[in-house]
């Protein structure tokens, strides 16, 4: 059984590629890649260039590999061994990034096994859906979290110094990080905290700056809610 695989593998084992099968496979996913990067894109306003172009170019790559393979298990081999050594040292993105490379890659298949309709219906049924959920702010949360950074000296204690303030203006708060700067002269601390509607946040601040010794003050909006913009 394993001899009569590998006499195949030596043999061939693989469809004939045709020029206009290619160039057809082509044309489809380089649509299918400008569909998903501008789906991308609309509903994204803070995007990458870089990571847009990827999502253009990544159909093609799968669906010219998926073309070379063919049916052959000796180019199969030898692909996996190559693409063994390669390692990625970037560090992992948003987990919805990393979903659109899991779209494109799926795009890229079905252009390379000659699956063309269904690659289209699913590419136009998957857009449509998050162009949907991007209209929709579908997982966002309701209330914006933002982060809260004081400094405060070494000799004044930390623990519910600022309690009374933030019950006055926030409506949750909780404080997650402390940590020193400055060889330990100062405290930094770290609140996620969520603002009641129509608080002035300049007579919050000065209030906290008049009990911290008008040290740095930074109120920020949480990574998550700059990712879901």
């Amino acid at each position: 059984m394993i001899d009569e695989i590998f006499n195949s593998a030596s043999a061939g084992g693989s469809s004939v590629i045709t020029v206009g099968g290619t160039l057809l496979a082509i044309a489809v996913s380089l649509v299918f890649g400008l569909v998903i990067s501008s789906t991308y894109m609309f509903t994204h306003r803070a995007h990458q260039k870089s990571f847009a172009v990827t999502l253009t170019m990544l159909p093609v790559i799968l669906a010219m590999i998926i073309i070379f393979i063919g049916s052959n298990i000796a180019r199969a081999f030898s692909l996996a061994g190559t693409l063994s050594i390669i390692r990625f040292r970037s560090a992992p993105g948003d987990p919805e990034d990393i979903g659109y490379i899991f779209f494109d890659i799926a795009a890229g298949l079905s252009c390379g096994v000659g699956l063309y309709l269904y690659g289209a219906a699913f590419v136009v049924i998957v857009c449509l859906f998050m162009i949907i959920l991007s209209k929709l702010n579908f997982g966002a949360q309701r209330e914006a979290v933002k982060i809260l950074k004081i400094l405060i000296p070494e000799n004044l204690h930390f623990e519910g110094i600022f309690d009374d303030i933030l019950e006055k203006y926030t409506k949750t708060f909780e404080l997650t990080k402390v940590k020193t700067t400055d060889l330990g002269s100062i405290y930094e601390l770290h609140y996620d905290i969520t603002m009641k509607k129509d608080v002035d946040e300049k007579e919050f601040l000065d209030e906290l700056r008049c009990r911290n010794g008008n040290l740095n003050i930074i109120l920020s909006v949480a990574a998550s809610e700059l990712f879901s913009r």
